[in-house]
């Protein structure tokens, strides 16, 4: 698969939980603004972003597609808000 134009394919990678107090919150429990994921494929008209990247979009951004029993996400490069 391969993405293009201005869309990028990416993977959600496992978030870590966080500790609030003595308490430790797990991914269901906590609202996190942004997720982390690792960049499969940009398409031809993205320039800072490249494959196996690590970057942070927001978690309403795209749609869900599954190939090969993997889920993807695309999004837009306007939804990358950090690139590691």
């Amino acid at each position: 698969m391969k993405a293009v134009n201005f869309y990028i394919l990416v993977k959600k990678l496992k978030q870590d939980n966080d500790k609030v107090g003595g308490l430790e919150l797990t991914d269901n429990m906590s609202e996190k603004r942004y997720l982390r994921a690792e960049v499969v494929s940009a398409g031809d008209k993205v320039d800072f972003v490249k494959e196996q990247d690590i970057v942070y979009y927001d978690r309403h951004a795209g749609h869900e597609i599954t190939f090969d029993g993997i889920v993807y996400q695309i999004i837009k490069i306007s939804d990358i808000v950090l690139v590691e």
